[in-house]
C-alpha cells in the first residue's frame, strides 16, 4: 500500500480569501487536518465549506500525537498540517514533525500562500536579495542584544517578529545599542488596522509614542531593520 502524504498548506494570515483554491482543494480532499488551534481554524473552513475533520497538533503534544500520524500515513491517508495563520513553521509548529517524517522518508509537500514575512518584506523598500529572519527574539534584553551583535554588522536586512508588548523596547534597544537604523513595521498585515511606518528608529518611536501606545499596545508586527 502506498503511503499517504503530508501537505503543509499556508493559510491566510488576516483575511480569509487571501487563500489558494489548490489549498482548499488539499483540505478538501485530506483525511484529517493536524490544527494549532482548531477553533481558530474551523473559522476558516466554514467559510469554504471544508468538512474535513480539525485534530489538534502543536510541537508540546507532537510526542503523543507522532504515533497516531504515523498509523495514519502508513494506512495511505493524506493529512494537512497548518496553523493558526500563515505558513506553516515559519515561527509556528510543525518542525518535529516534518523533520521525523523528511527522516523516515514519508513525502512532505509544501502547498504555498501567504506568510507575514514574505509579505512585510516585498513592500517595505528596503533591501531584498539578502534578508536574515530571526522571528521572535528571547525576552530578556541582554539575550536579544547577544543574539542582534551576531547580525547587526551584516549587510542584510533583518526581519524580526514582535509583539506589540515588546515593540517599544526592541525599537529603544535597537536605538541605543545599534544607532538610528532605518525601519520598517508591518501591523495587522491583511487585516482591517493594517497600517506600515517607515523611516529611522527615532522618527518611529516619536510617532508611536504621539500615539500614546505604550499604554495602548495593540498589533501584530514585522520589523525590518537595514
Amino acid at each position: 500500500m502506498e503511503k499517504g502524504k503530508l501537505y503543509v498548506v499556508a493559510t491566510p494570515i488576516g483575511n480569509l480569501e487571501d487563500i489558494t483554491l489548490r489549498a482548499i482543494r488539499i483540505l478538501k480532499e485530506a483525511t484529517f487536518i493536524l490544527s494549532e488551534d482548531t477553533r481558530e481554524s474551523k473559522k476558516l473552513l466554514d467559510k469554504y465549506l471544508v468538512d474535513t475533520p480539525l485534530v489538534s497538533y502543536r510541537d508540546q503534544n507532537h510526542d503523543k500525537m507522532i504515533f497516531k500520524i504515523l498509523e495514519k500515513l502508513d494506512m495511505g491517508m493524506n493529512l494537512a498540517l497548518i496553523s493558526d495563520a500563515g505558513t506553516p513553521l515559519i515561527s509556528d509548529p510543525g518542525f518535529r514533525l516534518v523533520k521525523e517524517l523528511l527522516e523516515k522518508e514519508y513525502s512532505v509537500i509544501s502547498i504555498p500562500g501567504p506568510s507575514a514575512l514574505t509579505s512585510a518584506i516585498s513592500i517595505s523598500g528596503l533591501p531584498t536579495d539578502k534578508f536574515v529572519f530571526l522571528g521572535f527574539l528571547p525576552k530578556s534584553d541582554e539575550r536579544r542584544k547577544k543574539l542582534l551583535k551576531e547580525y547587526f554588522h551584516l549587510e542584510n536586512s533583518i526581519v524580526i517578529y514582535e509583539s506589540p508588548k515588546r515593540l517599544l523596547r526592541l525599537l529603544r534597544l535597537v536605538f541605543n545599542e545599534f544607532g538610528d537604523r532605518e525601519v520598517f513595521l508591518a501591523k495587522d498585515i491583511s487585516k482591517l488596522r493594517e497600517e506600515i511606518f517607515k523611516g529611522n528608529v527615532s522618527d518611529i518611536l516619536k510617532e508611536l509614542e504621539k500615539r500614546d501606545f505604550e499604554k495602548n499596545p495593540h498589533g501584530e508586527f514585522v520589523c525590518i531593520f537595514r
